[in-house]
């Protein structure tokens, strides 16, 4: 898959195109199934199938500080679209300026002009241009006048509930990782470096690798899970080709440590049955179910008593 920073690096010579817009967080079914749809008429077609995305989220530059949790990192979502089939990544820079692209001046400029676009797939609910002033209906009507089609595939959906990154994301605020598996089609995956915590764990027996992750990722609730630790490589391995991802089976505590009256929210792994180093490391939690609430316990005895009916759980649910 080509990966293109802005539609200025499209090549000279560009031919025709299928092309599909939308920021994707998540990657989710809904998501899958327009891209598929794309990738599928371009091959039809003859032509290349153009992925365009934006970055920062639109939501971010339009209404500073109302930056959606994010549910998958630029990386990992451009991972996830590779795999689907698509030819060409295009991420846009979402700028001020580029927010106030009028609809019109955006079909011309990026669809037209640049892609050479032959047909144009989005879904039902597709807006764009300034101030969201395009809808499906006007890009219909340029394309039209531009000589592109249109095709809006229906939303995909489970007993009436539309699978969206909305929807998603409260389920994963909720800590209703099951349900936003089903909409993803896969683990909600959380990604982020090992760094040194308290070591309060390796006091109680539990030594855990204490995951920073970016400030705007979507972090389940507060409490206990069942969750894959996915180990991208070691420090000797890190860099080198064709190192398969490892995954560890894992309880990880989300919260504050309310027990020992600690404040900041941390996101804790346990990794069961492993001995070694990870500080440093950048890893993926990929959440299975949540066990759960956070608590706060009188003593430690209580609390070493829990965490190992947590592990005893995180290992039947992970076997």
């Amino acid at each position: 898959m080509q990966r293109w920073r802005g539609y200025d690096a499209v090549p000279g010579g560009w031919g025709r195109s299928v092309v599909t817009i939308g920021v994707f967080d998540g990657v989710h079914k809904g998501h899958q199934a327009t891209i598929g749809h794309a990738v599928r008429r371009a091959r039809e077609l003859g032509v290349q199938s153009v992925v365009v995305t934006f970055d920062p989220h639109p939501a971010e530059v339009v209404r500073p500080g109302s930056h959606p949790a994010v549910l998958t990192e630029p990386a990992r979502k451009a991972e996830l679209i590779e795999a689907l089939g698509v030819d060409v990544l295009c991420v846009v820079p979402f700028t001020p300026d580029f927010s106030r692209l009028s609809a019109e001046a955006f079909v011309h400029d990026i669809l037209v002009d640049h892609l050479h676009a032959a047909v144009v797939v989005v879904g039902e609910n597709f807006r764009f241009g300034h101030r969201a002033a395009g809808n499906v209906e006007l890009l219909e009507r340029l394309g039209r006048a531009f000589g592109f089609s249109v095709e809006a595939p229906p939303l995909v959906a489970d007993e009436g509930t539309v699978f969206s990154s909305t929807y998603i994301r409260a389920g994963v605020d909720a800590g209703d990782v099951v349900a936003a598996a089903a909409a993803l089609g896969r683990p909600h995956r959380l990604e982020g470096v090992v760094v040194r915590g308290d070591q309060r764990g390796r006091e109680l027996g539990f030594p855990t690798a204490n995951l920073l992750c970016h400030r705007y990722a979507a972090v389940p609730a507060d409490g206990v899970y069942a969750a894959w630790l996915i180990r991208h490589g070691t420090r000797s391995t890190r860099g080198r080709s064709g190192h398969q991802p490892v995954a560890l089976p894992a309880a990880v505590s989300i919260g504050s440590n309310p027990t020992f009256s600690g404040r900041e929210r941390r996101v804790e792994a346990y990794v069961l049955d492993f001995d070694g180093d990870l500080y440093g490391e950048r890893l993926a939690l990929d959440f299975v179910a949540r066990l759960r609430e956070m608590r706060r316990y009188d003593a430690v005895e209580p609390l070493l008593a829990q965490m190992n009916e947590d592990v005893a759980q995180a290992r039947q649910v992970l076997s």
